[in-house]
């Protein structure tokens, strides 16, 4: 049976909470799955996705191009070579979001439909103008959240924008998780914030250093077998693809635990 196009956005209360690096990651999992996916960066006048993915120096057009009839949808698609099923619509940097509506954005998801699976679109931070451009066309969302206190209050007022757009299916990336600041009070556990913002939760990743070095370099932590966060992120797109996956064990003593039940030590 074929799989109908699903166009995700992307979003959060917050900026900086890892919305960009949930697309790189997550689009590039599926794609590695087989999958037909375009990621879109909806950032007009910022754009980083195209820095996340090596692909700077092959953009030419990008999305308002197309919606002004600069350029065709094709020409503005970016494929990345090393893994063809996976093309980036990079935004405009040098023009404001004021410039384009939510139809127009609606109408050009519409077009990518025709050819891709899975449309991941990366929406701006806040509530603003880009908010509303990137939650037209979606089918549903995924809320990218950090595990304090002004990240989870700000997503509230997400969620309420959303179901009011009737996004039906709404799910939770906990993003940025460290088990010892959770065990020692200072950061909110994952139970908590789902508990809170009560909606799905679709993955949980932890905070790791090497993603900084994966933004750097263009090969999104998802590629690096030794990244915890990169399987954790794997693992996200593995559920979106219908598969049930059980969620990575985070514990700092985790190895400890594991020689303990090997040896039946209690």
């Amino acid at each position: 049976m074929e799989q109908k196009s699903v166009a995700i956005t992307v979003t959060s209360g917050k900026g900086g909470v890892g919305k960009s690096t949930t697309v790189a990651s997550v689009g590039l999992a599926l794609a590695q799955l087989g999958r037909q996916v375009c990621v879109m960066d909806t950032d007009i006048g910022l754009r980083k996705l195209d820095l996340m993915l090596g692909l700077e120096n092959r953009i030419v057009y990008d999305l308002i191009d197309v919606i002004e009839g600069t350029s065709k949808l094709r020409q503005s698609l970016v494929r990345h070579k090393e893994y063809p099923h996976l093309a980036l619509l990079p935004a405009a940097q040098t023009r404001y979001k004021e410039e384009v509506t939510p139809a127009q954005i609606k109408q050009l998801v519409d077009e990518l439909r025709n050819e891709f699976e899975f449309i991941l679109i990366d929406s701006p931070a806040g509530i603003e103008g880009g908010f509303r451009n990137a939650i037209a066309p979606a089918d549903r969302a995924i809320l990218v959240v950090n595990p304090e206190i002004p990240s989870v209050r700000d997503s509230d007022r997400v969620i309420g924008l959303l179901e009011s757009a009737d996004l039906d299916q709404i799910d939770l990336v906990v993003n940025r998780v460290q088990p010892g600041m959770i065990k020692d009070g200072d950061m909110l556990s994952v139970e908590r914030v789902q508990n809170h913002l009560a909606i799905n939760l679709l993955g949980v990743v932890p905070e790791d250093r090497r993603i900084i070095r994966s933004s750097n370099t263009g090969e999104p932590v998802v590629l690096d077998d030794k990244s915890l966060a990169g399987r954790a992120f794997n693992h996200i797109g593995r559920r979106i693809h219908g598969e049930e996956v059980p969620f990575l064990e985070m514990e700092e003593t985790s190895l400890i635990n594991r020689i303990k039940r090997i040896f039946h030590i209690a």
